[in-house]
């Protein structure tokens, strides 16, 4: 006969009941990590992950047998068999169809998610109150091949001064891989479109301080051994894992804020499903002070309008999304017919 499957468990989260079934599901089979595990990391990084996610509308990455069966995206909450005090938020995709997300509003919908089976979590950069203006500016600092954690970190500290010089804080937290995320909390006065113009020509300065490190090339042929500023995970709907989530690989790693005094002295893999709770029960959360101060953008969209200026207008959108205006050609440089050559 087989093993007994461990019985259902109702937990008290938030003063809600939410339901855990099957908390001996393997998630994470190289670690043994099991659907309990997920559920209960999740409670213990309880402050710092509704930090990350109160009042935003989050698309679930879902795992329900483990991060090596089938995952699915979930952008939408179902309209049935759905605990009845789970807030939804109605966001506009850009082909403008429209989906009631999960939106956070206490630690019961992050369990309830991960009772769903999921592992990563991807808010969205508004609130629930405004949902087509963001209030966090994402820099995603992507190494390309050639380039590694080491890499992206240099180019975080190089972004460092440069927001130092504009009298922004920036909140850096490493991606759960190679990467570095570095947020800053804006007013909710601008649009998606307005917010990504402000990234690229944020990393457009970036680029041309350390253009043998940075590049804002969409194009992977043209960005080299270089770390990639990705201006479109600000572009509507595209989303990043949120601080304190895990992520679905094989060491179950955290998407973990640090403070930019530590960012050159880390190893990503040392962040991970058992040792993030106890980081934080040792030193808190480095982004405890996120919400204090939100910026006024317009420097930056300065920035964009001296760049277009000088005829560096807009850059390609990912190829899912309409033609936006002024948006360049979206035609691989190397094949595309109509492009000057030396």
């Amino acid at each position: 006969m087989g093993a007994t499957k461990a019985a259902a468990e109702e937990i008290e989260v938030a003063g809600h009941t939410v339901r855990l079934s099957s908390p001996d599901r393997v998630i994470f089979p190289q670690r043994g990590f099991t659907k309990a595990d997920v559920f209960h990391y999740y409670l213990s990084v309880g402050d710092g992950i509704m930090r990350a996610l109160r009042d935003r509308p989050t698309t679930l990455q879902r795992f329900p047998e483990g991060i090596e069966g089938e995952m699915f995206f979930q952008k939408r909450v179902p309209a049935r068999g759905v605990p009845p005090w789970v807030q939804t938020a109605e966001i506009s995709f850009p082909s403008g169809r429209k989906a009631a997300e999960l939106c956070p509003a206490d630690l019961a919908h992050v369990a309830w998610a991960a009772q769903m089976g999921t592992v990563v979590l991807h808010p969205w950069p508004v609130r629930a109150t405004d949902v087509d203006r963001p209030d966090e500016l994402r820099i995603d600092l992507d190494p390309q091949p050639g380039t590694d954690f080491t890499h992206a970190v240099t180019a975080a500290g190089e972004l460092r001064a440069l927001l130092d010089e504009l009298g922004v804080t920036g909140w850096p937290k490493t991606s759960g891989g190679r990467g570095v995320h570095v947020y800053l909390r804006i007013q909710p006065r601008w649009t998606f479109v307005e917010v990504r113009r402000a990234t690229i020509a944020l990393a457009r300065e970036l680029e041309r301080r350390r253009p043998e490190l940075v590049t804002t090339a969409w194009w992977k042929e043209e960005r080299g051994s270089r770390v990639f500023v990705d201006f479109n995970q600000m572009a509507r709907d595209r989303t990043i894992a949120c601080a304190y989530s895990l992520r679905a690989n094989a060491r179950a790693t955290v998407s973990t804020p640090v403070h930019w005094d530590e960012l050159t002295e880390v190893d990503p893999d040392d962040f991970d499903l058992r040792t993030v709770p106890a980081r934080i029960a040792e030193r808190g959360d480095p982004h405890a002070g996120i919400d204090d101060a939100p910026w006024d953008l317009t420097p930056l969209l300065e920035w964009a309008e001296r760049d277009a200026a000088a005829g560096q207008g807009d850059l390609p959108y990912p190829p899912e999304y309409p033609k936006m205006p002024g948006e360049p050609k979206r035609v691989q440089p190397s094949k595309d017919r109509d492009r000057p050559r030396a």
